[in-house]
């Protein structure tokens, strides 16, 4: 039986996660990509959840402890219309940033300093810390495995030798640290409903369109007890227009390879006007979303996603920082209709906006040499806690901060399909004034449900597309 006392055994966990954690600073700075036999032990121990993140809060208790418990549905939470997800914590912020207090959070605030600057009316409400990311018990005995079976190769631009898991539970290298947030896990079958919205300078929110999809990730189908093909497609998304009425029945496909330099995404469309299918080559890089209204790129989706061949990506640590959190409000529109998010100029309405404290893992991406690309250097800031939520501040080609992206994130209370929404981001626009978002969901019947069934294969060929499902 321990006879510790509380203190004593806090006290001898914080060592341990102090230890991992010079041990992992070490290795980063010595250049090395290997995991050794002992850093694999600590997964799933005492100090490392079984995805590499520190089980332990920080030292001030402003970031719980990881308990591996999901968040619980609220009452007013009806499963029958399970994309609107009401806030289940039904807190009060800790505290406001506002312009006149920023500086005194800069070191948790990095880029975002800015906003304050350009826009004095801009306010973040910081609610409290909860670590409510859950995964099945599958992902995470992959997750376990990949800490020494899978292998970014090609100059780190390819997976090869990965089990449906987190790739890299224990990154070492900037390539490593994105290829978690690529192959991020939300579940997976995906089904869902949402509005695309641009808001210019003037304050006159514009609905860009709306549309039904599915994501499919055969990388993390359960039914996969092999390392998943290095040529294989990942992750699948169908969407159909509903909006505006000009492209209704219009539908887009995507399919995304873990080998997306040499295999290539693939894009398709069919468009009801034209009753065609054609594929499209260039909807990667910098190419302008065109559900964002000029405010992100292609790249920009979920934050990043796609080739990581344009950039260098450096590793350089870990840190606390206030990112989108658990935003409930974000698919709740009896709580914050999509009208009311988007009523503000500049930012999305601070009153429909949840900031939490967090450990993020920070990245930073310098543009190749000759390379092609909007941006010249780029920082990302993945959470510790699965790599879904996190930013990005991306900068020109003068060095001037340019755009910002948020993912907003939130768990699903379904017991039997832990994950969740989370990577569909917010996009401000510095040089414009203007900003957007590409999935807003408190709409009616809109949000993100899991899917408990297999989705037949064809169903994300380009030969069923301008069919309905």
């Amino acid at each position: 039986m321990n006879h510790l006392d509380p203190i004593a055994t806090k006290l001898i966990r914080l060592m341990g996660v102090f230890a991992a954690l010079a041990c992992t600073t070490s290795a980063i700075a010595a250049g090395s990509t290997a995991v050794t036999a002992e850093e694999v032990k600590q997964l799933g121990g005492p100090v490392l959840t079984a995805f590499g993140a520190e089980r332990a809060g920080n030292k001030d208790g402003t970031i719980p402890e990881y308990t591996g418990k999901g968040a619980k549905a609220p009452p007013s939470w009806n499963p029958k219309n399970p994309g609107q997800r009401p806030d289940p914590y039904g807190e009060k912020p800790l505290f406001t940033i506002t312009a006149q207090n920023a500086a005194q959070y800069a070191d948790k605030l990095d880029g975002m300093v800015e906003i304050f600057k350009r826009y004095p009316n801009f306010r973040m409400d910081i609610y409290p810390s909860h670590r409510d990311w859950v995964f099945p018990k599958y992902v995470l005995d992959n997750t376990i495995k990949n800490a020494s079976a899978c292998k970014a190769v090609n100059q780190e631009l390819r997976l090869d030798g990965c089990y449906g898991g987190l790739p890299f539970p224990i990154p070492k290298t900037g390539n490593q640290a994105m290829w978690n947030h690529v192959a991020n896990y939300l579940s997976w079958n995906v089904d869902g409903r949402s509005e695309y919205w641009l808001v210019p300078t003037t304050g006159d929110a514009v609905l860009n369109g709306r549309s039904t999809w599915l994501n499919n990730y055969p990388y993390y189908d359960p039914d996969n007890k092999s390392p998943f093909p290095a040529d294989g497609i990942f992750y699948r998304y169908l969407g159909k227009d509903e909006a505006p009425a000009r492209a209704v029945g219009g539908q887009f496909l995507l399919l995304d390879p873990l080998d997306p330099i040499g295999v290539g995404r693939k894009v398709f469309q069919y468009m009801t006007g034209r009753r065609w299918v054609k594929i499209t080559a260039d909807l990667a890089y910098d190419t302008p979303n065109p559900f964002a209204g000029g405010t992100a790129t292609m790249d920009d989706g979920g934050v990043f996603s796609g080739g990581m061949d344009r950039f260098d990506f450096e590793l350089v640590g870990k840190k606390e920082k206030f990112i989108y959190y658990n935003n409930f409000l974000f698919s709740d529109e009896k709580g914050c209709p999509n009208t009311v998010i988007t009523a503000t100029k500049n930012f999305p309405n601070p009153d429909c906006v949840r900031w939490e404290l967090h450990r993020v893992w920070v990245v930073k991406a310098t543009r190749k040499p000759g390379a092609k690309h909007v941006y010249q250097k780029r920082i990302f800031y993945w959470d510790e806690d699965g790599f879904v939520a996190g930013s990005s501040e991306s900068y020109d080609s003068n060095g001037k901060l340019y755009r910002f992206a948020n993912a907003y994130m939130t768990p699903f209370f379904e017991v039997e399909a832990p994950g969740g929404f989370g990577g569909a981001p917010v996009f401000m626009d510095l040089q414009t004034g203007i900003w957007s978002s590409v999935s807003l969901m408190s709409c009616p019947n809109c949000g993100w449900w899991p899917l408990l069934n297999r989705i037949p294969e064809q169903t994300f060929s380009p030969n069923a597309m301008g069919g309905t499902r």
